[in-house]
């Protein structure tokens, strides 16, 4: 199989780079200020923090879901078409929001986004591949692309914070992402999309997709992605509990932790970019894991105080590494597959994003509801991200696929 690009122009080829950045930083946008909502939804309706806590872990396993099972249909149906239908579902989905006023309506809406996203998010993933010209520029756009998605995260609580301080409801933070959702489906109509063409008629459905698991590229780049949205959402779930507390001579950065995270998170995803068009992407995974590592140790072993500091920083370091998994692990198989794999590395991404956290907090109760042994096993996720990257820097299983590949499909 191999994919061809069809009347490719500059012209087209910034519209549907700027289309992809767009798109991931709208998503942000909404499931990322999911902490900020949470409290608002608890004294809305009157819930408690296990069931405030769904409206995290729905759409994570909604997203989880959507990839695994609709991932495929990136391939079948044409990036376009999927990304159309995607958005389009999110969009009519996030309108319903204002007029929500009971607690299981607002997680059908949570549940019914999640499964869009994961359309949408598939097929924008594969489109990569096809307006890329090497596996080394698949994997520094996609840090791009999520360079755009970390400035959706600060973006998403920044306007619910302020539509809270105008007195107007939470739910308005998704008419803002429909209408931004309208504004990407009329760029997707107009724009020249490439077109698919395959050589074979091997069947593309979930089968297909599930059948991936058993490649040791598919498996292992999966995990990695597990691994490390388990550590990353330590901090953003669980990191200001840790510190809520503190009221030392760094109380101004405690306070502003999360959004250190959050902006150094940001700007790390942008240079990464830049790095990874120009260094060995193996090497500098493992240099920005270990320094990770080192941040997590750090935090658990010299203190809340060490915490406050090393903790935020690590989102710099942390910019790099999803991306990077992200992109190679979609870039070892052919570009007529990509929405396939694409989608099975999702579905563990967002079964990261939930299980991980709920780790966490199990562990934290089973101590007396102290964070710190939460971070401990996030720190040990840390350990076990980092022994894979290095690994697969000694070991690099990946260099022949990647060449043939590059070869064969670029």
């Amino acid at each position: 199989m191999n994919s061809t690009f069809q009347g490719q122009n500059t012209k087209n080829l910034t519209i549907i780079k700027w289309l992809t950045f767009l798109m991931f930083m709208m998503f942000a946008m909404t499931t990322d200020a999911v902490g900020v909502i949470i409290p608002e939804v608890m004294k809305q309706f009157k819930v408690g923090m296990t069931a405030a806590g769904l409206m995290h872990y729905t759409p994570m396993i909604a997203i989880a879901l959507a990839g695994v099972f609709l991932g495929f249909l990136a391939d079948r149906l044409g990036r376009k078409t999927t990304i159309v239908i995607g958005l389009g579902i999110f969009a009519l989905n996030s309108f319903l929001y204002i007029v929500g006023n009971t607690f299981g309506f607002i997680l059908t809406l949570m549940a019914i986004g999640g499964l869009a996203i994961g359309v949408f998010k598939t097929g924008a993933l594969a489109l990569i591949g096809d307006i890329s010209k090497s596996t080394k520029e698949h994997t520094s756009t996609m840090n791009a692309v999520e360079g755009f998605f970390a400035v959706g995260a600060i973006i998403g609580p920044f306007i619910v914070t302020y539509l809270l301080s105008k007195n107007v409801a939470w739910q308005w933070l998704y008419v803002v992402a429909g209408i931004l959702c309208v504004v990407l489906i009329l760029m997707a109509l107009l724009v020249e999309y490439p077109k698919t063409i395959k050589e074979s008629e091997e069947p593309v459905n979930v089968k297909g997709a599930l059948k991936m698991l058993k490649d040791p590229y598919a498996l292992g780049f999966s995990i990695g992605a597990f691994l490390y949205v388990s550590v990353e959402c330590a901090i953003y779930v669980w990191m200001p509990t840790l510190i809520a507390d503190y009221t030392g001579n760094l109380v101004l950065i405690a306070t502003y932790a999360l959004s250190i995270f959050f902006v150094l998170r940001a700007a790390g995803r942008f240079l990464g970019a830049w790095l990874m068009a120009h260094f060995n992407w193996a090497a500098v995974l493992s240099i920005f894991s270990f320094l990770i590592f080192l941040c997590f140790l750090g935090s658990v072993v010299m203190g809340l105080s060490w915490a406050i500091i090393l903790l935020p920083l690590s989102g710099l370091f942390m910019s790099v590494i999803y991306p990077t998994i992200n992109s190679k692990g979609i870039s070892c198989f052919p570009k007529a597959k990509h929405g396939s794999i694409a989608g099975v590395i999702l579905f563990f991404t967002a079964a990261g994003a939930a299980l991980g956290p709920l780790a966490m907090g199990a562990v934290s109760d089973a101590f007396g509801q102290n964070a710190l042994y939460g971070f401990i096993l996030a720190t040990v996720f840390a350990a076990l991200l980092l022994a894979g990257i290095i690994a697969n820097l000694i070991f690099n299983p990946t260099k022949t696929r990647l060449q043939q590949l590059d070869e064969s499909e670029y």
